[in-house]
């Protein structure tokens, strides 16, 4: 069910393409908004807004945002767009987008012309605050490399609502987005992961793609009930294609959760499980002591004889990412110095995949 209140707009905060925070006076109470233009048309202080309280009434993990519903105050926006591929099927929000397969898009004839992906790494993440520290590490030692960022539909769905996309796009660091399934919002629309990753590389000419959900990761603490397990789905998705997957494993040495200490099981059951082909799985060099557990996990989940497994010295990720002018890298609340396990590994494997592109970019 969804929990509905009404509120009046009293400032915008920020915007970031087709996404507005807003401040709502909603129940008595202030609280933050957010308007998604191209769904509901742009709002305005003094406007009456309809808000979805759902998330933030249950205390869930949205960011702490209501999300307008629709703007009493304001006249339907057009109906623009072009296209007839349907997002958001058959919901009340169903979005209509021009799909970089259709014929009206004109890139048939380039899809068609694809027979791999030949040996490009595909650098894969379980979250979307993996993106932001692979994409500057990658950029920093191959700064020409066209980097392309594919989104899933395995969080959010509107690729303007991540603040690091929003980032990366300024400092130009993408060269692309891609979203896929529902999700929307990409410089190209995708039917499926296969067609986008296909499109990424003979439309936008990506060099490397990194592949991961918006925000919002999904888990139930159960084997397989995790947003992350798309993971192992990836990696096979790339090797049919003839790349090569590179997976960001997720770390911790700070997770208070057991299942996510070490190797998350994440990580453990999407590699040991879900993919049915090998990867390269990337280890940051850590000490010994650290190390060694580590180690182990992958071994008694079977991994270290599926995959191909590297051991790389991890770049200073938070140093980097200040070079670029970025916002200081951060997971679920953690900043590097609260968990510098996970950012190395984010840092390690997008060097890996960073060294696998053509030094001839350069």
């Amino acid at each position: 069910m969804i929990r509905r209140r009404t509120g009046t707009v009293q400032e915008i905060i920020s915007q970031r393409g087709l996404c507005s925070e807003l401040a709502v006076i909603s129940e008595g109470e202030r609280v933050k908004a957010v308007n998604y233009i191209d769904l509901t048309g742009p709002a305005y202080p003094g406007d009456r807004v309809l808000l979805n309280n759902t998330a933030l009434h249950l205390g869930l993990g949205t960011g702490g945002f209501d999300f307008v519903c629709h703007n009493f105050s304001r006249p339907l926006p057009p109906f623009g767009r072009s296209g007839h591929i349907m997002k958001l099927r058959y919901t009340p929000w169903q979005i209509r987008v021009l799909a970089c397969e259709e014929e009206a898009a004109g890139n048939q004839e380039q899809l068609a012309a694809f027979r791999s992906l030949e040996g490009r790494p595909m650098l894969i993440g379980g979250l979307h605050s993996t993106l932001a520290p692979a994409a500057a590490v990658i950029k920093h030692y191959r700064p020409s490399c066209r980097l392309v960022y594919l989104m899933t539909d395995g969080g959010a769905l509107p690729l303007h609502f991540s603040r690091a996309v929003a980032e990366l796009r300024e400092k130009g660091l993408l060269s692309g987005t891609v979203t896929c399934g529902h999700a929307f919002g990409g410089d190209l629309e995708a039917v499926n992961v296969y067609s986008a990753l296909v499109a990424s590389r003979v439309i936008l000419k990506a060099d490397l793609i990194i592949i991961a959900m918006g925000p919002g990761h999904v888990g139930t603490g159960t084997r397989y009930g995790f947003s992350a397990i798309e993971v192992g789905e990836h990696v096979n998705r790339v090797n049919v294609l003839g790349g090569v997957p590179v997976v960001i494993p997720r770390l911790s040495g700070a997770d208070s959760r057991s299942r996510h200490c070490g190797v998350s099981h994440h990580t453990l059951t999407a590699l040991a499980e879900a993919a049915l082909s090998p990867a390269d799985l990337v280890l940051p060099l850590v000490r010994r002591s650290q190390l060694k557990p580590l180690l182990e996990q992958l071994r008694q989940a079977g991994i270290t004889r599926r995959h191909r497994l590297l051991v790389k010295k991890a770049p200073p990720v938070g140093e980097i990412m200040g070079r670029f002018g970025l916002a200081p890298p951060e997971t679920m609340g953690r900043g590097y110095k609260q968990d510098p396990l996970f950012f190395q590994a984010v840092g390690a494997a997008a060097l890996a995949a960073a060294e696998k592109v053509k030094k001839s970019n350069d």
